[in-house]
C-alpha cells in the first residue's frame, strides 16, 4: 500500500483496502476482499508472488513503484493477462544523482573521513586527508613542527618516508583518489544508466558501457561483455535489472578484471553481485572498493564490510520520498503486459 500521505488523494478516486488498517491476518484479509480487488499497489520491493496473485481472481493491474520488477511474478501476470507498471522515469534522475554520490564517496572517502572526525581521531591521530591522490608528499599531520638542527640541510623536494608518515598519522595515507578523469563503465545504459553517464561527463570522466545491444546514437564506447568493460574501467556502475540471466553477473572474474584500483557501485539489485566473492575480493585487495545501495540478503549485510574504510554502505535512500512518489502515482507509470 502507498504511504499514508497518499491515502487521502487516492481515496478521492478509489476504494482503498489496506491490510495494515486491519487486525485481520494478511492472508485472511486478501481472501475476504478478493472478489472486489481490481488493482494492487506495490510500494518498494514487496514481493508479489504467484501465491498472492492466486488470492485475487479479479485482479487486472499491479502498480509497481520501482524501476525493477524482479519482485513481481511477471510470468504469472502475463499468463493471466494482468497489466504491470513500473516507475518509468520517476526515479531516474534521483537514482543517478545518488549513484554519482556513491562513486564520489568511495573514491574520495568522504564517509570514512566523517567517521574519523566524529570518533575524535583527528585530535589523537592527525589529519585524515580527503580527496586528491594519495601522495605522502601532500600529507599535513596535525602535529607540532619538527625541530631540525641548523646544521642539517633542508631539502623540501624530498618526500618523507612512508613509514615515517604512518607514525605521524596512520590514517593520513589512506588511499584516496578523485572522480574527474576517471574511466567509468556503466552496465545497463537504460533510463538510469543514461542519466548517470550525463552527470559523469560533467566531471570530465570518460564513459563506456555494456548493454544487451549497442546503442548507435550514444557517443560512448561499447563493450559486448562485462569483463571487457571492467578491464577498461576505474569504476563499474551497475544499472541493470535482476533476472535469471543477470543473477551474480558480477562474479570473481569480473572483479579480477576490474583490478586492485577499481571500484564497483551497485544501485540495481543485491544479487547482481556474487556477494561472497565481493567480500573475498575486498579482503584480499583484489579490487579497490565498493559502494552498495542494495544487498543480496536484505536486510542482512556481510559483517566483514562494516570495518572496511574503502566500502560505502547505504540503503535505498535514493527513492521513496514523498516528493518522488507523488509524480510516480500521478502520471509516471508505464504499463507493461
Amino acid at each position: 500500500m502507498p504511504p499514508f500521505f497518499f491515502k487521502s488523494q487516492l481515496q478521492a478516486h478509489f476504494h482503498l483496502l489496506d491490510p495494515l488498517d486491519s487486525s485481520e491476518p494478511y492472508h485472511s484479509f486478501l481472501t475476504r476482499h478478493a472478489p472486489s480487488v481490481l488493482a494492487l499497489l506495490c510500494v518498494g520491493n514487496t514481493p508479489v508472488s504467484s501465491e498472492t496473485l492466486s488470492l485475487l481472481p479479479s485482479l487486472k493491474l499491479v502498480v509497481g513503484s520501482s524501476a525493477g520488477l524482479d519482485h513481481i511474478d511477471l510470468h504469472e501476470c502475463r499468463r493471466r493477462g494482468i497489466a504491470v507498471t513500473d516507475a518509468g522515469q520517476a526515479f531516474s534522475e534521483d537514482v543517478a544523482d545518488f549513484a554519482v554520490g556513491l562513486l564520489i564517496d568511495v573514491f574520495i572517502r568522504m564517509s570514512a573521513g566523517d567517521r574519523y572526525v566524529r570518533s575524535g581521531s583527528w585530535v589523537t591521530k592527525g589529519t585524515y586527508r580527503l580527496g586528491g591522490k594519495s601522495s605522502v608528499g601532500q600529507l599535513r599531520p596535525s602535529l607540532p613542527p619538527l625541530a631540525v638542527p641548523t646544521s642539517t640541510p633542508i631539502r623540501p623536494s624530498i618526500k618523507p618516508p612512508l613509514d615515517f608518515c604512518r607514525k605521524l598519522s596512520p590514517f593520513a595515507v589512506e588511499k584516496c583518489s578523485k572522480l574527474s578523469g576517471k574511466r567509468n563503465g556503466i552496465v545497463g545504459l537504460g533510463r538510469i544508466g543514461s542519466e548517470v553517464a550525463k552527470r559523469l561527463v560533467a566531471f570530465g570522466c570518460s564513459i563506456a558501457y555494456c548493454s544487451r545491444k549497442e546503442k548507435p546514437l550514444v557517443p560512448y564506447a561499447y563493450y559486448s561483455t562485462v569483463n571487457d568493460l571492467a578491464k577498461n574501467s576505474d569504476g563499474l556502475i551497475l544499472c541493470f535489472s535482476l533476472t535469471k540471466e543477470t543473477h551474480h553477473m558480477i562474479d570473481s572474474g569480473v572483479m579480477e578484471a576490474l583490478g586492485k584500483e577499481g571500484v564497483v557501485i551497485n544501485i540495481g539489485r543485491g544479487a547482481l553481485i556474487d556477494e561472497k566473492e565481493l567480500v573475498k575480493s575486498l579482503v584480499q585487495g583484489r579490487i579497490g572498493g565498493a559502494s552498495l545501495d542494495v544487498y543480496e540478503d536484505e536486510p542482512s549485510v556481510p559483517q566483514e564490510l562494516f570495518a572496511m574504510e574503502n566500502v560505502v554502505l547505504a540503503r535505498d535512500s535514493n527513492s521513496g520520498t514523498q516528493t518522488l512518489l507523488r509524480p510516480l502515482f500521478r502520471d509516471n507509470a508505464t504499463v507493461r503486459n
